[in-house]
């Protein structure tokens, strides 16, 4: 068995968007100024027409939120076409996948690697047995597999017929398989963004995962949402504190769905600047994994690697260039020798690249 959390006992810092330890750690001063490539959220947003939304429904904060959730859940029931008692509204991503984990509370799941270790690290919290696998391996004797679609950190969207693939593998020894789909909405084919909610009726194994903060940019608002069978649902539910999910995230989750212009918008930014930032970062001889959405996994390539700039070298001159990189200690299989970088607006991304150009030299 692979440790639970590789991240638990290591000085980095377990998620992006957390400077203050990197900044310490190179010896750079806490107001050292910088721009965030860290965190992986849409440059977009957040939606304009949120402060204004906010503002005109702050006096909601004196009163507690609808225990049951439902207008936000038969909003998102309806964006994806199933039932609301399919949909569990989530304090973000994070909880998704800490319900999720505890179905599995004293079995055994599995984890496809190198992928987010915030499924370790949920499933370790109740007792589970973690498994480091790959997709070939057997999965008799696992209760739950974890997969993240597209994957955290290399941004590969595991092809849908593969996903099918696993599905009929896992229901032939009632395995249950969870895909947390967070960045499912930021992907390069946004075509895929709704084929496993369509799959939930022939699927009763089937657990999903979503994240809103991301492409809306919201991270402080904290909402996401899983949908499942109704029995899967309601067993999560079970677990769940009551309010676990503020007010004004709740009441903003119909409004942001209906916002087709942000969604198309996004999505018109991804499909320019995504190619555009592969073929530019190639071109600086940097070795860039495939992937489909909105950061890229890179590392110097063997020549400067030869010479002594590996991923935490670079990491260091970014930063001191002004650019905030995240490293990936933690990964199993990567263990620091990557980084990972968010896709930003052109101007930030053309800014990120003349850091690099120096960086590089």
């Amino acid at each position: 068995m692979e440790p639970a959390n590789r991240e638990d006992a290591s000085p980095w810092p377990r998620h992006g968007g957390q400077a203050r330890a990197l900044l310490a750690r190179f010896g750079l001063p806490p107001d050292h100024s910088f721009e965030d490539f860290s965190a992986n959220l849409n440059p977009l947003g957040p939606p304009g027409w949120v402060p204004a939304w906010l503002e005109r429904h702050l006096s909601e904060l004196s009163r507690y939120p609808d225990v049951d959730y439902v207008e936000a859940r038969a909003a998102i029931a309806a964006h994806h076409g199933v039932s609301r008692d399919q949909v569990l509204v989530t304090n973000g991503g994070g909880e998704a996948i800490f319900l999720a984990a505890g179905l599995c509370a004293g079995g055994r799941a599995g984890v496809f690697a190198p992928t987010f270790s915030e499924y370790a690290r949920a499933l370790a919290g109740v007792g589970a047995e973690v498994r480091e696998i790959a997709p070939a391996d057997p999965l008799d004797d696992l209760d739950a597999v974890f997969l993240c679609r597209p994957n955290n950190p290399d941004g590969r969207l595991l092809p849908l017929s593969e996903v099918e693939t696993l599905l009929a593998r896992a229901a032939a020894v009632n395995c249950r398989l969870i895909v947390d789909e967070a960045f499912i909405d930021l992907t390069t084919d946004n075509a895929d963004a709704n084929a496993l909610p369509a799959r939930l009726a022939t699927h009763p194994q089937l657990i999903l995962l979503r994240s809103m903060t991301k492409f809306y940019t919201l991270p402080g608002l904290r909402l996401g949402y899983a949908l499942a069978s109704e029995a899967l649902i309601a067993a999560m539910a079970r677990r769940q504190p009551p309010w676990s999910v503020n007010q004004l995230a709740a009441g903003l989750t119909a409004p942001l769905l209906a916002d087709t212009d942000f969604a198309a918008r996004t999505h018109a930014w991804l499909a320019v600047e995504r190619p555009r930032m592969q073929v530019a970062l190639e071109r600086r001889g940097l070795e860039v994994a495939p992937g489909e959405t909105c950061f890229f996994l890179l590392r110097p390539n063997l020549e400067a690697r030869r010479q002594g700039l590996d991923a935490e070298a670079l990491l260091e001159r970014l930063l001191r260039g002004g650019i905030l990189a995240r490293h990936t200690h933690g990964y199993a299989g990567l263990d620091g020798g990557w980084l990972r970088l968010a896709l930003r607006d052109k101007d930030a991304n053309n800014r990120l690249l003349k850091v690099l150009d120096d960086c590089l030299r």
